[in-house]
């Protein structure tokens, strides 16, 4: 079974611009993010997918696999699909662009739900909550699941909302969602061809398109979340991490 990672790459970002190709640490972001994948056991190769010229040169400097896709995406899943159109894969892993400390081990984790699994067609990770704060953010995304792991719903909100604590109650019985997924190749073109859903428009959570058209997403925990980078602050403190490595 041939399992390939793709890590969407845009050089804009609304917080902190070109952070893809920030390279204080001595290598780019994008590339930190790329090594860690290729370090997954289960992963046959990693690629980043663009729509901009600085970041396939970048590539080309490391070595880092490439290639350009088209600047009209709405979501990394869409980009990711253009991707692998023409590759043969089983499959696929969304990797962000900006998770340069991920454990390999989660992406072998969430490809190992569907190599485990013949039935499903799409997977993702979760983890625990550490403050109350956290679960009531907007910015981190909540799950709730079946009984079986099954994603039921994804929201921004408080999900569950706790009536006798108005809101948040015990943080252990919330999920806080990891953005990685695995697809399955022949699911992840017919879900990129997809309209974008009510939901999935409402909440901003590309992942509410497969619930709503009936799609089961499987879910795993994970011991805890690891670091992104959204702002030039978390980029400071990765610098710092890496330093003190």
């Amino acid at each position: 079974m041939k399992i390939i990672v793709v890590i969407p790459t845009r050089y804009g970002s609304s917080r902190f611009a070109g952070k893809v190709l920030a390279k204080e640490t001595g290598k780019y972001l994008v590339q930190h993010t790329y090594e860690r994948a290729l370090c997954a056991k289960s992963v046959d190769q990693a690629l980043i997918a663009t729509d901009d010229q600085r970041v396939m040169d970048a590539c080309a400097e490391f070595g880092g696999a490439c290639v350009m896709t088209s600047v009209a995406h709405q979501s990394g899943t869409d980009r990711i699909a253009e991707a692998v159109a023409d590759i043969s894969v089983d499959i696929v892993v969304n990797l962000q662009a900006d998770e340069p400390e991920i454990d390999p081990d989660y992406i072998d984790r969430v490809a190992g739900l569907l190599i485990d699994n013949p039935d499903a067609s799409m997977a993702t990770l979760l983890a625990p909550f550490e403050t109350a704060d956290d679960v009531a953010n907007p910015n981190i995304v909540k799950c709730i699941t079946d009984s079986a792991g099954r994603a039921i719903y994804f929201s921004r909100s408080v999900i569950p909302y706790d009536r006798q604590s108005g809101g948040v109650g015990d943080i252990s019985i919330y999920k806080r969602h990891l953005g990685i997924y695995a697809y399955r190749k022949d699911f992840l073109m017919k879900y990129s061809s997809l309209e974008p859903s009510f939901l999935e428009q409402r909440e901003k959570l590309e992942q509410l398109r497969a619930i709503e058209n009936g799609y089961t997403i499987l879910t795993a925990m994970v011991e805890q979340v690891w670091d992104g980078v959204d702002t030039e602050e978390q980029y400071q403190a990765f610098i710092e991490r890496v330093a003190k490595r």
